[in-house]
């Protein structure tokens, strides 16, 4: 008898928005991620919009914040359009019923992280930080980062991939010390996710806090 797969969070990022590996990502978590994997949406070329907006119109960090959560919402919107195994959910009750529904939820953060008293406005929090946090909130075991960009064949300490600009800075204050078992992977490491997902182990390789 398989054993209940466990809850996961994947953070799809926002750079795989043009890729040619965002195709293999989407088939892959839908095929082996449905009723137990929840997809927090990078910001992506929507977001970098924000970015480059803000010196030139100056709107303050909070508008930008509120602005960058859209951003994602964006970006979930197309990757839900892209794959009709993906379904958006902007609560907790909403990513629940996705999820019994053996669907994958695709987070909708605005409403929730406007919401939130823990999260600064700052664009030291991005996606990676997010995902995060809402791993945490919704008792998931794994979080998996998706980056565009491999990661180093060693060391994974969330300080090191901060310093390399691989994730956010926030990160590492968002990521508890225990009970989530947090990953990264590369670009075309959608196969192996997937296998990992069926199988019910670890994804990707470990993030560790030292």
């Amino acid at each position: 008898m398989r054993a209940k797969r466990q809850l996961a969070v994947i953070k799809l990022g926002g750079s795989f928005a043009f890729s040619r590996h965002l195709r293999g990502w989407l088939d892959a978590i839908a095929a082996s991620g449905a009723g137990h994997v929840v997809v927090v949406p990078g910001g992506g070329p929507f977001a970098d919009a924000v970015r480059a907006a803000q010196p030139k119109m100056g709107f303050d960090d909070g508008a930008a914040h509120h602005m960058a959560l859209l951003a994602m919402e964006q970006y979930g919107v197309a990757l839900a359009n892209l794959n009709a195994a993906f379904v958006r959910a902007d609560s907790m009750s909403a990513i629940r019923n996705v999820l019994r529904k053996g669907k994958v939820a695709v987070w909708s953060p605005t409403r929730a992280v406007l919401m939130a008293k823990d999260i600064p406005w700052s664009w030291d929090v991005t996606a990676d930080s997010l995902a995060a946090w809402l791993a945490k909130r919704i008792g998931a075991k794994r979080l998996l980062l998706g980056k565009q960009v491999a990661p180093p064949a060693a060391g994974t300490c969330a300080r090191d991939l901060v310093a390399r600009g691989i994730i956010d800075p926030a990160f590492v204050r968002f990521l508890p010390a225990r009970g989530i078992e947090a990953a990264i992977a590369g670009p075309a490491e959608h196969a192996t996710a997937a296998a990992a997902l069926e199988r019910n182990i670890a994804i990707g390789r470990p993030i560790s806090l030292r």
